[in-house]
């Protein structure tokens, strides 16, 4: 599985638990003169599916909640509170990063003529639809360790007669063994991998 990839090279050394005792999210989030570490995920190698089903398949932006329109890497140390750990962001806004690795992923299939965030023509075959629910790592109450908490529903709907071929809620977690930020971004890592991959054997799963 390949590994998140960090932009810059230097380590902050910050662990979530300074995170929580720190400046809270809105002060992180607007102070634009701080340089921020930058991280980004990787696609899983998804193995060739051996068919191409000539299918140009157009892959939406994921809808979502305010919390997670953002570059940030979301942390909950309880579950009706949102902040960020401090420090670091995404290389891309969370429904971005997310829809250029369902692309990513579904590329590596070759089982499509075409995939992309735009139609070649008027319009494409199917469309995959997403609503991002949860990108997230939860603290576990001993302030220590935690979760790492995805949850996505997806839809593959065919352009002609806008059909729905397909409806499906996924969801991953991973274990943090610590809250600090390389056991956070492993986590991500993981979690992700275990989501994009069913995902991508899902969407083929309902071309076929």
């Amino acid at each position: 599985m390949a590994r998140p990839q960090k932009i810059r090279a230097s380590a902050l050394g910050l662990g979530l638990a300074l995170a929580l005792s720190g400046c809270s999210a809105i002060t992180a989030i607007s102070d634009a003169s701080k340089t921020l570490e930058v991280y980004e995920l990787r696609a899983p190698e998804i193995q060739p599916a051996g068919r191409s089903f000539g299918l140009d398949v157009v892959i939406e932006e994921p809808t979502t909640s305010g919390a997670l329109q953002t570059d940030r890497i979301m942390i909950r140390p309880d579950p009706l509170q949102a902040q960020y750990l401090p420090g670091v962001r995404w290389s891309e806004t969370t429904p971005v990063m997310l829809q250029t690795l369902m692309l990513r992923s579904l590329e590596q299939s070759q089982a499509l003529r075409y995939v992309g965030r735009t139609p070649l023509g008027i319009s494409g075959d199917v469309a995959v639809l997403t609503e991002l629910v949860d990108f997230q790592a939860a603290v576990a109450p001993d302030g220590e360790t935690g979760t790492v908490e995805l949850r996505l529903i997806s839809r593959v709907v065919r352009e002609s007669d806008i059909r729905i071929l397909g409806t499906r809620t996924f969801a991953a977690r991973a274990i943090l063994p610590s809250v600090e930020e390389a056991a956070v971004i492993a986590g991500f890592d993981q979690a992700a991998s275990q989501l994009l991959s069913e995902h991508a054997a899902w969407v083929l799963s309902v071309l076929r």
